[in-house]
């Protein structure tokens, strides 16, 4: 397994692992609030991503 810098790469590799598996991926958040690092560094800048409502994302492999 490759070590992972970014969240690019980590979208990526989870998609990777899953794909031909007949994979469906569902995220639902409500009022999320999240400060997201720039990096994977520990001592990383971080922006704070504030969303009112709700956000679906959702990923299915086509066979």
């Amino acid at each position: 397994m490759s070590e992972t810098h970014t969240w690019p790469d980590l979208a990526i590799e989870l998609y990777d692992k899953l794909t031909g598996r007949g994979a469906e991926i569902t995220y639902n958040f409500s009022n999320l609030e999240v400060w997201v690092p720039s990096s994977t560094q520990a001592d990383s800048a971080q922006a704070r991503w504030k969303l009112n409502g709700t956000v679906v994302i959702s990923t299915r492999d086509a066979k």
